[in-house]
């Protein structure tokens, strides 16, 4: 498999420079794309709600970014629970009358909704600022925000025990029934999981044997495999290693005042997109349309860096965020992988994981 490695490696360059990709071929925007359409929307709003599938209150400062667009926009933007995999399969199964006006998940389930027909095309402002490899031609799916798989440790439950900096520590003796990640075959952070261990280890998108052996040790060690959003679990011990997105561990650490340390594993690791869409025959597209705007508004995109996500677009971070995350060093491990690859592989992984991991 091709791998390409990341270009900009920490929330400190995303301060002038767009985000962590292989290549950017767009051009920096100085006005915020949707400010003046918020405006006139929140005195006479398009719609009275928008259903927005996979937009968890306490993930990526969701709650924070719909109740600022209720605020400017006077449409109710309830949050959502699901997780990437039940969005995927809720649009599938209300295909004939759509329930949500927009999906957001994991880019791997994204081009698979894509390829299912369950979305439709929309190129919101600052599309043409989104690398080509991070969204649709056409606007079926496009990248809202990234972070990159990491091991978020609360050291208050670990105690004596060193904090693991390596795929390779997880699966010691010292750290049984102490690791977890989200179901694999239901959440995009999990499945992101499994194929960066898989990567690290020497496995390619073709080749899962090294990834399977590995997952094979962690649940014979006690892996804990929760369904959905575990940033509680760790911050209350339930789970004291979780592996996940670098921005949930920052956000622990940084807001919530958690005793929790974020670490990019020695191996390597990989970048993960997080897209949106506007769904096919959604029941009020212009108001999912509005929220997208929102999204990937300067306003949209700060809120989500307030989180400790890198914005896709090119927009202005207070630099004090860029300071309590890990320096770009660190993150010269993180790979971007061959993201269409890993959707049609994906069935593939399942299958393996389902008759030889958690058999």
């Amino acid at each position: 498999m091709k791998k390409h490695w990341l270009t900009v490696t920490s929330m400190a360059m995303v301060v002038s420079v767009m985000s962590c990709t292989p290549t950017v071929d767009s051009e920096t925007s100085t006005e915020d794309p949707a400010a003046s359409e918020t405006t006139e929307q929140a005195t006479n709003p398009i719609a009275d709600i928008v259903v927005s599938y996979n937009s968890p209150e306490e993930w990526a400062n969701w709650g924070a970014v719909l109740s600022e667009f209720s605020q400017q926009t006077g449409i109710e933007a309830p949050t959502d629970p699901k997780n990437s995999g039940q969005t995927l399969a809720a649009l599938e199964a209300e295909a004939a009358a759509p329930q949500a006006d927009t999906a957001y998940y994991g880019i791997v389930f994204g081009i698979e909704a894509a390829s299912k027909g369950l979305v439709t095309p929309y190129t919101p402002p600052g599309f043409d600022e989104i690398p080509d490899s991070l969204k649709s031609p056409d606007g079926d799916w496009m990248t809202v925000h990234q972070g990159a798989i990491a091991f978020l440790v609360n050291t208050d439950e670990l105690g004596d025990t060193p904090v693991p900096q390596c795929w390779s520590d997880l699966t010691a003796e010292e750290y049984a029934g102490k690791v977890g990640f989200l179901d694999p075959t239901q959440a995009a952070v999990g499945y992101s999981v499994a194929t960066a261990a898989n990567l690290a280890l020497g496995g390619t998108l073709d080749d899962w044997d090294p990834g399977i052996t590995y997952l094979s040790e962690l649940q014979e060690n006690g892996l804990s495999l929760p369904a959905q959003t575990a940033t509680a679990m760790v911050q209350q011990g339930e789970i004291p290693i979780l592996i996940d997105a670098d921005f949930n561990g920052y956000k622990l650490r940084n807001i919530d005042e958690a005793p929790v340390e974020v670490v990019l594993p020695c191996e390597g690791t990989i970048s993960i997109p997080y897209v949106m869409s506007l769904v096919a025959d959604a029941p009020r597209p212009e108001a999912g349309q509005a929220l997208i705007d929102f999204v990937l508004s300067d306003e949209g995109q700060r809120l989500f860096a307030e989180s400790f996500l890198r914005p896709i677009r090119s927009v202005d971070i207070d630099p004090a965020i860029a300071e309590q995350m890990l320096p770009a060093s660190e993150y010269e491990r993180v790979i971007v992988p061959d993201f269409d690859q890993m959707r049609t592989v994906q069935a593939t992984f399942i299958e393996r994981w389902e008759s030889e991991v958690v058999q």
